[in-house]
C-alpha cells in the first residue's frame, strides 16, 4: 500500500483539492475514509461525480481491487475546469498507470449521464461520491439522481461541505458560489436520514438512509 501511495503522490496535483493528503508521511487524509468505507461495504459499483485529477476514483478503485470481488468505479466528469479528462486514451493511461484499471470515465455532466444507457442499466450502487459542480442546486440533482440506487447499507458522500466560498476553479471570468453546505442543511432536516460531518480538509459529509434495524431508535 505504501508503494502505491508513493506512486500517487509523485503527481503533485493528486495532493490538491482539500482531502487533507500529505506526501511526507504517505498520508491519504480523507482518502483513508474512502478506502475504508469501500473495504467495509464491499460495493460492486461506486459512482464518483467530479474529481480534479482522479484522487477519489483512484482510491475507490484500489479498494475495490483489494476486495478481490470485482466491481468498478463509474467516474462522471465533463472536464469543465480544463481539458484533462477529454482524451479517452490519456484518461485510460492515467488510471491504468496508477493501478486502477477498474475506473470507467464518462465525459458528461450528471444531467447527461441520467440520459445515458449506463444510467438506464445501473443496478445497486454501494457508494456515491458527490464532488462535481459545488452548488447546492447541482448537489441536489446529483443526490436525487443517484440516491435511489443506494441500498440501506450504502452511503452517499459529499465533499467540500465545510464552508461556503467563491470558486475560481473554472477561471477568473467564471466565478461561482460553492454552497453544497446549504443542501446538507436541508438533508439534515429529513428524520429518515443519518447525516455526519467530518470537518477536515474541505469537509466531508456522510449521508445514509438506514432501515429499521439501523435507525438507532
Amino acid at each position: 500500500m505504501k508503494a502505491w501511495i508513493a506512486r500517487l503522490f509523485e503527481h503533485p496535483e493528486l495532493l490538491k483539492m482539500g482531502h487533507a493528503q500529505r506526501a511526507e508521511d504517505l498520508n491519504l487524509g480523507l482518502g483513508w475514509v474512502y478506502y475504508g468505507l469501500a473495504r467495509t461495504l464491499r460495493p460492486r459499483t461506486v459512482v464518483v461525480i467530479g474529481s480534479y485529477r482522479g484522487f477519489v476514483p483512484l482510491v475507490f478503485g484500489r479498494a475495490i481491487a483489494d476486495n478481490g470481488e470485482g466491481g468498478s468505479v463509474l467516474f462522471i466528469d465533463p472536464s469543465l475546469a480544463d481539458d484533462f479528462w477529454k482524451d479517452p486514451a490519456s484518461v485510460d493511461a492515467h488510471f491504468r498507470g496508477l493501478g486502477a484499471d477498474n475506473v470507467c470515465h464518462f465525459l458528461m455532466t450528471t444531467q447527461e449521464f441520467v440520459q445515458s444507457d449506463a444510467y438506464a442499466g445501473l443496478g445497486e450502487v454501494g457508494i456515491v461520491f458527490v464532488d462535481g459542480y459545488h452548488s447546492a442546486e447541482q448537489a441536489r440533482f446529483d443526490y436525487e439522481a443517484l440516491a435511489p440506487f443506494v441500498p440501506e447499507d450504502g452511503v452517499v458522500l459529499f465533499h467540500d461541505t465545510l464552508r461556503e466560498r467563491t470558486s475560481k476553479v473554472y477561471g477568473p471570468g467564471r466565478l461561482y458560489r460553492c454552497d453544497v453546505k446549504r443542501f446538507i442543511a436541508e438533508l439534515r432536516e429529513d428524520p429518515a436520514l443519518q447525516v455526519l460531518d467530518l470537518p477536515w480538509g474541505e469537509g466531508l459529509t456522510l449521508v445514509r438512509r438506514p432501515g429499521e434495524e439501523g435507525s438507532g431508535s
